[in-house]
């Protein structure tokens, strides 16, 4: 008998807000239209945890900070920790926040459950080559980890984060 291709669900940790998943999921889909993969809620070596990681063919890494609200982005600005493990840092968020309360020195994204748009670009400023393979290690385990875990899910798989 041939085997059933069924997707796979990720389970969902219920820290994020029906908005915030919606912004992540259209975010995904528009940096993978620029060739980039992405891993969410990636524990970095700082202890933070980036919403979304995303890598590219060239080991391009950026991170995303979604806010879902005018409230998320004033209650956490432990989003500056965010720029020592990436090229590019973006935020994400709804169409209904005002894009003014996002700082200029970052990029920023405007997304819906459907899809998203660049608002503005990110500057860049290059990771060290060491702090690049690090980070290039830890998203490759934990994406690694997590479809295992998907496959098999009583496996004896330690989480990553």
């Amino acid at each position: 008998m041939p085997p059933v291709n069924k997707p796979l669900l990720v389970p969902i940790d219920g820290r994020q807000s029906e908005t915030a998943l919606a912004v992540a999921r259209g975010t995904a889909r528009l940096l993978h239209a620029h060739g980039f993969t992405v891993v969410s809620e990636l524990p970095l070596p700082s202890g933070r945890r980036a919403d979304l990681v995303a890598l590219d063919s060239g080991g391009t890494i950026w991170i995303v900070e979604i806010k879902s609200s005018v409230a998320d982005f004033r209650a956490d600005q432990k989003w500056q920790d965010y720029r020592a493990h990436c090229d590019r840092l973006f935020f994400a968020t709804a169409q209904d926040v005002p894009c003014e309360i996002f700082p200029p020195d970052a990029g920023l994204i405007v997304a819906d459950h459907f899809g998203a748009a660049f608002h503005c670009e990110a500057p860049e400023h290059r990771l060290a080559a060491a702090t690049r393979k690090s980070m290039m290690l830890l998203f490759a385990r934990a994406a690694a980890m997590r479809l295992r875990s998907l496959v098999d899910p009583v496996g004896p798989y330690e989480a990553m984060d």
